[in-house]
């Protein structure tokens, strides 16, 4: 199983940005990726657990382990490569 985490804020413009990238991922991502959102500021403790230091930050696992981490705001395509590289 493949589970993307995206840790944003409310406050934060770079996520607020992001948010249609991601809304086009779900669309072409199959049923075999979980994509979770987490806010930092309800979810402190798990963002301390994967030390997310700056958001938006983008961890994709697969079977529970990292396998890529990426900062930022990037591009749907940067995603769907990411996600390639994995499966």
């Amino acid at each position: 199983m493949i589970e993307i985490k995206k840790f944003s804020a409310s406050w934060c413009a770079p996520c607020r940005m992001l948010q249609p990238v991601f809304e086009g991922l779900e669309k072409k991502v199959d049923n075999g990726v979980k994509i979770s959102y987490i806010d930092i500021d309800e979810n402190q403790q798990i963002a301390m657990d994967y030390g997310v230091r700056s958001v938006p930050t983008v961890v994709i696992e697969k079977d529970g382990m990292e396998m890529s981490r990426l900062t930022g705001v990037r591009s749907e395509s940067t995603y769907l490569n990411e996600l390639k590289s994995i499966q």
